[in-house]
């Protein structure tokens, strides 16, 4: 029996969750705030692409009319993400929070009432709005209240609570589609709402931003901030790296469970709503530990070498996954595409984070990933038209091609794992 104190052991042998337990109870509570914000974001934007197919039918829409409402969706959130962005930086993060929670609920449930194109339009571009604010706020919460050499870690569990809502979404549609059909699958969208109440009473402000407040001069001062001396490049750099991820995400992930469940003769593989939803919910399975895992290597190896392996890796198994038709083989693959094709999300909180300071930090979240986002707002009317014309695999293809791009942009962007915050910005010329 060894002699050393329990306590000795732990420093030489840390455990696996030592980070979390180190951690103090408010950042807990920020992590938890933001990561259940993010996987209610997921939820009910989700829900959309999952009771697509039923809901083309019903409405009689197009493949590329139904692209068309995607991409005013993620354009909606660009717009959502920059106005968030901003509001975190002037006004808090857990106010901006909560704001977009209220959003995207309300108009998630409002989805369930529309009768025609234009209703569905209107009410999907409100919701985006919520949808695209609630990143900006929660990931600026969470890496101001981590350390640094944990904060990888900590955006990591924050981005797998999107895996969670996902799979959340499959398995509400699989329960009340079949009962209610897709109209009542929206109407439990607004149940997020109700967690605004929580955030209100429980999660206070992070220190860094309430000591850095008073120095944001003005909104556009801040934002103009981005555009100068050496972050000029960083900022135009990780918008475009950013856009060609979400263009694959999206283009991908809008469209999976259509092609899961559209018959054969329309291009799909037929499987009913029940089967799709299992074939969905395995897949974030894999992307759940996706994101986790980013964390733990990118905070062990650098946030650069971790991201251009998985889009590497990314690329490669989605251009598979569009050339396979067998059922048993896309439920063992989508893990995999599901594991590399979303995890590297978490390492985009954390460089961007580490690049800008707190004065402009929000608002600097929200440009570089919503100036993406309305570069992938083409993805769903893209991949949709791919699709009718050429097939999914072809579709499929060009997010595969995406990732390649994004891979390559990585030239350009520094390593910057284990910056303190108040270290990670130079001087702005």
């Amino acid at each position: 029996m060894s002699d050393l104190s329990a306590e000795a052991q732990a420093t030489i042998h840390p455990g696996a969750f030592d980070w979390w337990r180190e951690a103090p109870h408010s950042a807990k509570k920020t992590l938890l705030a933001a990561s259940l914000g993010w996987m209610l974001d997921s939820f009910d934007v989700m829900l959309y692409s999952l009771v697509l197919a039923s809901l083309m039918a019903d409405l009689h829409l197009s493949k590329d009319t139904a692209g068309i409402l995607g991409s005013v969706t993620l354009l909606a959130a660009a717009v959502g993400g920059l106005t968030f962005g901003i509001i975190a930086d002037r006004f808090g993060r857990t106010r901006a929070l909560m704001a977009s929670i209220l959003i995207y609920a309300v108009f998630t449930a409002a989805c369930g009432l529309a009768h025609n194109f234009v209703q569905l339009a209107v009410f999907r571009i409100l919701l985006g709005l919520g949808m695209g604010g609630e990143w900006a706020s929660g990931a600026s919460l969470v890496s101001e209240t981590w350390p640094a050499q944990h904060r990888g870690k900590a955006l990591g569990f924050m981005q797998s609570s999107w895996a969670i809502g996902y799979a959340l979404a499959a398995l509400v549609v699989a329960v009340v589609m079949p009962v209610g059909g897709w109209r009542a699958v929206f109407f439990v969208g607004v149940l997020p709402a109700f967690f605004t109440l929580w955030i209100r009473h429980d999660i206070e402000e992070p220190e860094v931003w309430k000591q850095t407040r008073t120095t944001i001069s003005s909104t556009f001062g801040g934002f103009a901030e981005l555009f100068r001396g050496s972050l000029l490049r960083s900022t135009i750099v990780l918008a475009l790296m950013n856009a060609c991820c979400l263009f694959a995400w999206w283009g991908f992930n809008l469209w999976v469970p259509a092609y899961l469940s559209l018959p054969v003769s329309h291009g799909g593989i037929g499987l009913t709503s029940t089967a799709m939803s299992i074939v969905v919910i395995v897949m974030q399975v894999g992307m759940w530990f996706g994101y986790v895992t980013f964390g733990f290597v990118s905070d062990a190896v650098g946030r650069k070498k971790t991201y251009i392996t998985y889009l590497l890796v990314a690329s490669t198994l989605l251009f598979v996954y569009g050339t396979t038709r067998t059922p048993i083989l896309l439920l063992i693959l989508g893990p995999f595409v599901a594991f590399f094709g979303t995890g590297y999300f978490t390492g985009f909180a954390a460089v961007t984070a580490e690049t800008y300071d707190t004065r402009v930090r929000a608002t600097a979240q929200g440009f570089t990933y919503n100036a993406g986002r309305i570069v992938s707002a083409a993805a769903p009317f893209t991949v949709g038209s791919l699709a009718q014309r050429h097939g999914f695999g072809a579709a499929f293809a060009a997010g595969a091609i995406s990732f390649l791009l994004a891979a390559f942009f990585w030239i350009w962007i520094p390593e910057t794992k284990g910056k303190a915050l108040a270290e990670a910005t130079e001087p702005i010329s």
